[in-house]
């Protein structure tokens, strides 16, 4: 569930200085350096999937902390850090990015930074006898914000990789590659360490695999190494076969300069686009209800519904694999409504997943339907979701996974219907920098929310905001998109 670049980008996180003309033609197959260009962002993408929404958070969060309330509010404080950064430096480093020259040696820095940094998450013991609460959050800053810098720089390498005509197959490659390996590693860890024990299947090993100790949390500890593993693979040929930048010759404070002055220039030229302006502030709002749906909605589901690893790796393998139909309900959506009306429809629902969610426990559905789990049997007799609330708080997540996938596509679709052809590319860095902007603020106001209520819910309620400033920001963005596409 993350948003794959646009090929026609320029500006911040964008896909910039095109290669050589004969990269710009030909008949669109994919080579080594376009499929290792993919590789990298499909090896990138387990480490959110795994750390930051799934398993490690809402171990950290649960269990280190010891009160998911708690632990929700100190995981959105750091996030909030973590936005300040990235607001306040990436979308200069994307400006920046055709003044650098070379992209890889940026890109393998950061990359060299991250991998033992990822590995030492193994050491948050939930005794606190490794690392404290506070270096394990420390550690995910730092790695949140070169998580974001290697998106800036691989975005850059897109056309260079793969060509003008290959740009399209590249990046829907990534995105399946990123799923992909995901899913496989959502799948593995349960089999091999989540489910011995636990169910009494022949094909399941009878104890976790390489010894691993369950009492020391050691199932869940142990995706920080599988994620810095899988990365470290899956980066290896992008340097290898990835063509990069030509030098520049350009200082590197004298390229940051410059890039200060290219945004400002786009964000002047907005001025004479209202309906495009107007859809891109709308757009920070709600793309950051959407951001703050995702990071935390593992948090939620551990401290509200009490789910452990085994749950939350099941939880993660099905929003992972029904998020791939996001896209095509966003074309659809698309081609029926408008994308406008999609947006609005994407966000509506996962408006209505967020108050679903807000009104469910594992004694409660949708806020007024009381359950009592001992006067009902087991809906199964499998290892996780066997109580009617449990199910109806997946098929909320089903919804969430769905149409925050699919808004993704109808937002980029809504961009191209509001500007005009011959800047299209100038626009979409304005729509990059956009989210990251006020990348901040969904982690802000959770926390906020967090500490005011003391509750999770009212920590998570709080995403309504935004999602709901983002669908009244619409409103006054004239026209569907329909009339502009005929």
């Amino acid at each position: 569930m993350s948003d794959p670049s646009a090929p026609e980008a320029h500006g911040p996180a964008a896909v910039v200085d095109a290669p050589a003309i004969s990269e710009h033609v030909g008949d669109g197959r994919l080579g080594k350096g376009g499929v290792a260009w993919s590789l990298f962002e499909g090896a990138r993408n387990p480490y959110v999937i795994l750390i930051t929404i799934y398993i490690f958070m809402p171990y950290v969060a649960a269990t280190m902390v010891g009160d998911p309330v708690k632990g929700q509010e100190i995981v959105s404080r750091w996030s909030q850090y973590a936005g300040w950064i990235v607001m306040a430096t990436a979308p200069f480093l994307g400006a920046s990015i055709d003044q650098l020259g070379r992209r890889k040696t940026w890109l393998g820095l950061a990359v060299a930074l991250m991998l033992p940094m990822i590995w030492a998450l193994w050491w948050a013991r939930p005794d606190g006898s490794g690392l404290s609460v506070s270096m394990v959050m420390l550690l995910t800053l730092i790695i949140g914000v070169l998580f974001t810098y290697t998106e800036v720089l691989h975005n850059s390498l897109l056309v260079r990789a793969a060509g003008l005509s290959g740009a399209h197959k590249a990046s829907g490659l990534a995105l399946a590659l990123g799923n992909a390996f995901s899913v496989a590693a959502l799948a593995f860890t349960a089999w091999a360490f989540a489910l011995p024990g636990n169910v009494d299947w022949g094909w399941v090993p009878s104890a976790p695999l390489f010894g691993l100790d369950v009492a020391t949390h050691e199932h869940e500890r142990i995706v920080a190494p599988m994620a810095a593993a899988i990365f470290a693979i899956g980066a290896l040929p992008l340097f290898l076969f990835t063509p990069d930048a030509p030098k520049s010759g350009v200082p590197f404070l004298k390229a940051l300069g410059d890039g200060a002055k290219s945004l400002w220039g786009m964000v002047a030229n907005m001025r004479h686009y209202r309906d495009a302006a107007i859809f891109l502030v709308a757009r920070m709002f709600y793309v950051d209800g959407m951001t703050a749906i995702l990071i935390y909605a593992g948090i939620y589901a551990t401290g509200v519904m009490g789910w452990g690893a085994l749950e939350m790796l099941a939880y993660g393998v099905s929003l992972s694999v029904l998020a791939t139909l996001g896209g095509f309900v966003g074309r659809w959506l698309d081609a029926g409504f408008g994308p406008k009306r999609a947006v609005q429809i994407e966000i509506g629902m996962s408006l209505l997943g967020i108050i679903g969610f807000l009104g469910m426990a594992p004694d409660r559905i949708l806020y007024f339907w009381s359950w009592n789990a001992d006067a009902h049997a087991a809906i199964w007799d499998g290892p996780v979701f066997r109580t009617l609330p449990e199910v109806i708080f997946l098929l909320i997540g089903f919804v969430n996974a769905v149409f925050i996938t699919a808004h993704y596509a109808s937002s980029r679709t809504l961009l191209t219907r509001l500007t005009p052809p011959s800047q299209t590319g100038a626009f979409f860095g304005v729509y990059a920098l956009s989210g990251t902007a006020t990348v901040w603020l969904g982690s802000f106001l959770v926390n906020l929310g967090t500490q005011v209520f003391k509750t999770q819910q009212g920590g998570f309620a709080m995403i309504i905001l935004l999602l709901a400033a983002g669908f009244v920001g619409l409103l006054f963005v004239r026209g569907d998109g329909l009339k502009q596409a005929a």
